[in-house]
């Protein structure tokens, strides 16, 4: 019974497929055909088992694939058939060439086929105007537009396709190592699947990228400096935020690579003086449905788990990525507050602990309108659990270092920390060319916190009385993005680049301090208060680059304009303000020979003062160590200039280069003392000027 069913099977296939080269059955049925003879193969397995039901089955399906062929002919009466036949500029014949009929109407696919031995091929339709598109690997995709009917057989002759020579230019065999490369303005650490970067977190990768460094807190310096602007597949991230460390909760085999500009052009938004590190995320694009679980753990505590799916379809791609984790980040504070006049010293020593549980979930789905057009709508969410126990022991020494008293601190502190964000963008290109494109996109993000800490003060020996704070934080901060992007390229060496951006923050933060006196918490007003923070940047940027075989340039210039308005509520003291500036940029390169290049670069950067350092209620911790914000800080601007040479060999490379920094308006932190009590608080002061030189080497031994 299994033969004769294969027997049919094949019967069928060949006698639809002669009948599909004649033009006698549309395409539509020419695939369902296919599906049914792969429906009575995989029944045919099953035939010894059930004979009767599958024989019946086998004679449904050969009267059905008889009459297919009568009744496609029956809605044909106005049928086309339209054939030609694909070959190289060489007059070489393309098989398996693939040859594509859109309907003008609803820029739909109605048929399709492929090209046989001799580059021939034949379709039918019935559509009265229609596109042909004609693709193969290597060479250039073929469009012929308003193709009409005239007869009942289109003949389109001999169609040549051209090689695509850029396409193959762009051929690049990788493996599953992490490699680093390097661009006109960038380096780019592409992540593999080495023991580097397997089963580690974001914060851990990027402390493995040359020039990046990562302390235990989660902050991220670029060449040692921290006004490192961080950005999450190009656009600035509620999970990057210099507030919280969310980015511990992004396992390494959710990112696809990590770009570092240490000169960004005016393309990019001008904050971050340090420079941009901006984290490509995967976006899985396999057909069906896929995933990944990565498992992460190590010491002090550091334990993940991430877990990405994503299903495609033709039109319509859904992506997922979910993240969790423990971490745990100890820290020994010494601290000494020595009053030069009298002699007095206060000494202090601590263990502090940071532990976090963290949620996050990231979702996103792109909708292709047409080849040239796509919608991406994307969103995650976090969610953080912090505890925050600590202690720390005084003691207070007069000029000769003698124990005048001692007493403990001891601190619980109990936070919640929401975090979400949405994307999204739409992406047009123009006349089938990639890098003439419009983008539009628009941002939302919001960070909270709800936070508790409460303070007990034990004396050991001497006057100093016992004592109870505590303090309470609700804070909120939702900042919004609009962009416009426009790419144009001119020629296949110029392209000029045209864009607008508007960010808005919008920021308040509650913070109470009560002491506790005669069973009662009792709110200290020198403490307390309501900060609101609001800011608007207005940005036009505009470049225009060349690219020759030797020689490159890249010319940029952007204008942002900042409203800044400050105001602590209790007290009703406002501050506003209202500044605009330019930030050039220019980039070049030029390359000796194959093995070696270089890069020289320019850009202005700004940094604005963030909430933390303009709110003037921030923290008592240590009741003699208090920090504090500055509503008056103004920004700083850096000018950044860069010489990078690189030669590139079979089995090494080396990239060396110097740098040098200038920014005025420095902000630094001043430390005063008033009665042994230390207040920092961030100050403008002066200028400052930074030069470095960097070195990287790459040596790859054996393929």
């Amino acid at each position: 019974m299994a033969f004769i069913l294969l027997f049919l099977s094949a019967l069928s296939r060949k006698c639809i497929g002669l009948a599909f080269q004649e033009g006698l059955i549309c395409d539509f049925y020419f695939n369902y055909t296919l599906r049914v003879n792969e429906l009575i193969y995989t029944m045919s397995i099953f035939c010894n088992f059930y004979p009767r039901i599958y024989y019946k089955i086998a004679k449904f399906s050969l009267v059905l694939l008889l009459f297919i062929p009568i009744f496609a002919n029956a809605q044909g009466d106005e049928m086309t058939t339209i054939k030609g036949k694909v070959t190289t500029s060489g007059n070489q014949p393309v098989e398996f060439a693939t040859i594509m009929l859109i309907n003008k109407a609803d820029l739909q696919t109605s048929a399709g086929t492929t090209t046989d031995l001799d580059g021939k091929f034949k379709l039918t339709s019935n559509i009265s105007d229609f596109i042909l598109e004609v693709s193969f690997i290597g060479f250039q995709t073929l469009r012929l537009d308003d193709l009409s009917p005239t007869g009942p057989i289109m003949d389109l002759g001999t169609i040549i396709l051209l090689a695509d020579q850029k396409m193959l230019d762009e051929v690049v065999v990788s493996t599953e190592r992490s490699t680093m490369e390097f661009k006109l303005d960038k380096r780019v650490f592409n992540v593999g699947s080495d023991l580097s970067s397997t089963g580690a977190s974001a914060l851990e990768l990027l402390n493995n990228i040359p020039s990046v460094s990562v302390n235990i807190e989660g902050q991220i310096s670029l060449r040692g400096s921290q006004g490192v602007q961080i950005l999450i597949n190009g656009k600035p991230s509620v999970l990057a935020s210099s507030e919280n460390n969310a980015l511990g909760s992004i396992t390494a085999d959710m990112i696809e690579r990590v770009e570092v500009i240490t000169n960004p052009s005016a393309k990019y938004e001008a904050e971050g003086t340090s420079g941009i590190i901006n984290i490509v995320l995967k976006k899985e694009e396999k057909k069906g449905l896929n995933g990944s679980v990565s498992i992460n753990t190590g010491i002090p505590d550091n334990h993940s788990i991430g877990i990405s799916l994503n299903r495609r379809t033709e039109k319509f791609n859904l992506f997922s990525q979910l993240g969790a984790g423990y971490r745990s980040m100890p820290r020994e504070n010494r601290n000494i507050n020595q009053n030069f006049e009298s002699g007095t010293i206060i000494r202090s020593t601590g263990l502090e602990y940071r532990n976090e549980y963290y949620y996050t979930v990231i979702l996103g789905t792109d909708y292709h309108f047409s080849p040239s057009s796509v919608l991406t709508l994307s969103g995650n969410f976090t969610y953080e659990v912090e505890d925050q126990p600590s202690s720390t022991n005084f003691e207070f020494l007069d000029n000769t270092e003698a124990i005048l008293g001692d007493w403990g601190r001891v601190e619980t502190t109990h936070a919640v920390n929401p975090k979400w964000q949405y994307d999204l963008q739409y992406k047009k290109i123009f006349a089938g060319n990639e890098d003439h494109h419009l983008l539009l996109s628009t941002q939302g993000n919001y960070f909270g916190k709800e936070q508790s800490s409460e303070f007990s003060n034990t004396t050991f020996s001497g006057s100093r009385p016992d004592g109870t704070q505590m303090t309470n934080t609700n804070f909120g901060e939702a900042r919004y993005y609009f962009n416009v992007d426009y790419t144009l390229p001119l020629s296949k060496e110029v392209t000029i680049e045209a864009g607008s951006q508007y960010v808005f923050n919008d920021v308040s933060n509650d913070f109470a301090v009560s002491d506790f006196i005669a069973s009662n918490w009792v709110e200290n007003p020198d403490f307390t208060n309501v900060f609101e923070w609001q800011q608007g940047v207005l940005g036009v940027y505009g470049t225009a680059a060349y690219e020759g075989s030797r020689w490159g340039l890249k010319l940029g210039l952007r204008m942002e304009q900042t409203e800044l308005n400050t105001r602590l509520i209790n007290t009703n003291e406002t501050n506003n303000r209202n500044f605009t500036n330019l930030f050039p940029s220019a980039h070049t390169s030029y390359k000796f020979s194959e093995k070696f290049s270089t890069q020289i670069g320019y850009s202005r950067r700004i940094f604005r003062p963030r909430l933390w350092d303009l709110n003037p209620f921030f923290n008592i911790r240590n009741d003699f160590a208090i920090r504090t914000g500055n509503p008056d800080l103004q920004p700083q601007f850096t000018d950044a200039y860069e010489l990078t040479g690189i030669y590139i060999s079979e089995k090494w490379s080396l990239n060396a280069g110097m740098y040098y920094r200038f920014t005025t308006d420095v902000v630094e932190r001043v430390l005063t003392i008033q009665e042994n009590v230390s207040f920092t608080r961030p100050e403008n002061i002066g200028t400052d000027g930074t030069t470095g030189t960097e070195v990287n080497f790459k040596y790859t031994p054996v393929s």
